[in-house]
């Protein structure tokens, strides 16, 4: 697994948190001082935590679940969008949809029903109804891809979220914590980490910051799906070498086994009689027996 080093993180401008009036008293342990009035960040501890994140969606990724990415703050839309499609993970950089963890069942209704409209405008039917209706059904569709088109793969509730900015995404952080569904958030001094399972204390405002931890989490996730591919494969060959044992031990066997009746046969055939003797008997015949008239009459009398 790749390692943010102290430098990296300095260079991207991680350490910078916000002013001291706007901080949070729960994130006194990952402050490491007050400059000017603003708090900086521990960056130590900011990679103790990054390294404790990174495992945890690693082995989440490894096990084949789905990480459900969650920004909708300008600067980090397009970072995120792309890290997630990088690692083909659901994202959501629009509006979040109220009610998308705890109301699933209907999201995936507004889901399915974008896959209908795809069909239908596929069809002859949608080009022989008028421009109006058509034009109807393109814009819905359009709304629809706008903000559910990158959870269209999400089949079920993810198994963790990974949220920039918990203040901002607060109703997502809210129903994740409902649903008991594990959270991986970028912290800033301003935020508490108490809500979070595995706070990474950082600026969450900088996109160099948001970029360089975003990629850290996309790149640990590609590992473990490596890994998943990897061991996947090794079973197969597993599996494929067995089989190709098994038929092999199975056609040794017949060989064995037809080898062995073969030789009873053998055995039977030299115990027995004599081939030469079978063919002498086999040729020589019985003489008849003449009975003259004579004879036949004689025993009449």
């Amino acid at each position: 697994m790749s390692r943010v080093t102290f430098e990296e993180l300095l260079k991207a401008g991680e350490q910078f948190g916000h002013l001291r009036r706007k901080w949070n008293p729960n994130m006194a342990p990952y402050i490491f001082m007050e400059r000017n009035g603003i708090h900086i960040i521990d960056l130590y501890k900011t990679i103790a935590k990054l390294e404790e994140a990174t495992a945890a969606v690693k082995q989440m990724a490894k096990s084949g679940k789905k990480i459900l990415f969650i920004s909708t703050k300008k600067q980090a839309k397009e970072i995120v969008a792309e890290q997630a499609k990088r690692v083909n993970m659901p994202y959501v950089v629009e509006r979040w949809p109220g009610g998308m963890l705890t109301n699933f069942a209907t999201i995936r209704k507004a889901v399915k029903k974008m896959a209908a409209i795809d069909k239908l405008m596929e069809t002859e039917n949608f080009l022989t109804m008028s421009k109006r209706e058509r034009l109807q059904i393109t814009r819905e569709r359009a709304k629809l891809e706008k903000n559910l088109g990158s959870i269209a793969d999400l089949t079920r509730l993810p198994s963790a979220i990974f949220v920039v900015d918990i203040l901002k995404e607060h109703i997502a952080v809210a129903e994740a914590r409902k649903l008991n569904i594990p959270i991986i958030a970028m912290v800033d001094t301003n935020s508490n980490p108490n809500l979070v399972d595995f706070p990474i204390p950082a600026n969450d405002d900088a996109s160099k910051s948001i970029q360089l931890i975003v990629k850290t989490i996309a790149d640990a996730i590609e590992e473990g799906l490596n890994e998943r591919r990897f061991e996947k494969d090794q079973v197969e060959q597993e599996i494929e070498e067995s089989y190709d044992e098994t038929a092999e031990k199975k056609k040794l066997e017949l060989d064995t086994s037809l080898e062995e009746e073969e030789l009873v046969a053998r055995n039977k055939l030299h115990k027995g009689t004599p081939a030469g003797e079978d063919e002498e008997a086999s040729t020589t015949k019985r003489p008849r027996k003449i009975i003259s008239k004579s004879s036949r009459s004689d025993s009449h009398r």
